[in-house]
């Protein structure tokens, strides 16, 4: 669509969604006119404004004589018209240094969701992906008390994983070091779908012909490999309170629907998991996403990588109307730099 736009129309297209951004109110024509620098009429300002309403890229407010930008402006925007902003030489420093220093892999993960989520007072998200696909280390198993059990489950990249399992007896010390000691020494240096693959397979199986110590480390891994806490451990959220702050989704209903969405965590692993197919920034705008929770929403998005290969997605989740211009090189060095950590 940029294409049927003339120099003097993108201007000021460009012009109004940075005002509206910045002001957060309707644009009119006077402003237009001192902010754009180009020196032609009001008349023809209105002029230009009207055929940028007819093609769906502003609209009018019942309220107000100015304009916004739709989601197609925004879109034209952010694709065509756009300029970014270097990241600051003493911001990059920040960043750098936050990544700096030997971390686990879920240290790292949760630096860069707090890091976006500071700098853009967004929420800042991160996915990583393909978690099946790693090297299962060890396992642990730590007795609580009340037939509670915690889980500890390391792989060889430093990933370490708890999770607090019910159990239907008490377990004595001795039988939880011979049952974490039977599963290492059967497992240990498997990917981790192997391994809930053949654990599936030995359950499935009459165990009558084991004897306790195995039946038991079956019985207690399998509970520990639960497929069904997986994803919800490969999405790290930060900084969502923030959003109740932003005067564009104040509307109770919207904020009950985002944060319904990101507690379950579902809609936006899928975006994420979308965006990891895409090279450099992926930008979801309002409806685009095609979930009803993100429709006044934009989630801007970047790959990061482990050694060369795609292991995860990371990005903001906003108001429509953010600093693009700003947010787009953030998500971009993060990206970046959580991709150096991983990969060191």
């Amino acid at each position: 669509m940029a294409e049927s736009l003339n120099t003097r129309a993108e201007i000021l297209l460009k012009t109004l969604v940075e005002q509206y951004i910045e002001g957060g109110q309707p644009v009119g024509s006077k402003q237009l006119l001192k902010s754009s620098g180009l020196s032609v009429s009001a008349a023809t300002i209105r002029n230009v404004m009207a055929d940028l309403e007819q093609m769906g890229l502003v609209h009018s407010p019942h309220t107000s004589a100015g304009r916004v930008p739709t989601q197609n402006g925004y879109r034209l925007f952010v694709d065509s018209l756009i300029q970014i902003k270097p990241v600051a030489h003493a911001v990059s420093l920040e960043f750098a240094a936050s990544f700096s220093g030997e971390v686990d892999v879920d240290t790292l993960v949760h630096s860069a969701s707090s890091l976006l989520s500071d700098v853009t007072h967004f929420a800042g998200v991160v996915m990583v992906s393909n978690t099946d696909q790693e090297i299962f280390k060890q396992i642990e198993f730590l007795n609580l008390g009340n037939s509670r059990l915690l889980v500890i489950l390391v792989c060889e990249d430093g990933r370490v994983q708890n999770r607090v399992i019910t159990t239907d007896r008490e377990y004595f010390p001795s039988e939880l070091v011979e049952a974490g000691n039977f599963f290492n020494k059967s497992f240990s240096g498997q990917a981790l779908d192997n391994v809930k693959m053949m654990l599936l397979r030995r359950m499935e199986k009459d165990t009558a012909g084991m004897n306790q110590a195995i039946q038991e480390a079956i019985f207690l891994a399998g509970q520990a490999f639960d497929d069904g806490a997986t994803a919800e451990n490969n999405l790290m959220v930060s900084g969502e309170e923030q959003l109740i702050d932003v005067p564009d989704l104040s509307n109770n209903e919207t904020l009950r629907r985002l944060f319904g969405s990101f507690k379950t965590k579902q809609d936006l692993l899928d975006l994420l998991e979308r965006s990891l197919g895409v090279e450099g920034i992926k930008i979801f705008i309002g409806e685009e996403s095609g979930y009803k929770a993100f429709a006044d929403c934009s989630v801007v998005t970047a790959p990061f990588c482990r050694e060369g290969e795609r292991v995860g997605t990371l990005g903001v989740v906003g108001p429509t109307r953010m600093d693009y211009e700003g947010i787009i090189p953030i998500v971009d060095i993060t990206a970046r730099l959580l991709s150096n950590a991983l990969s060191s």
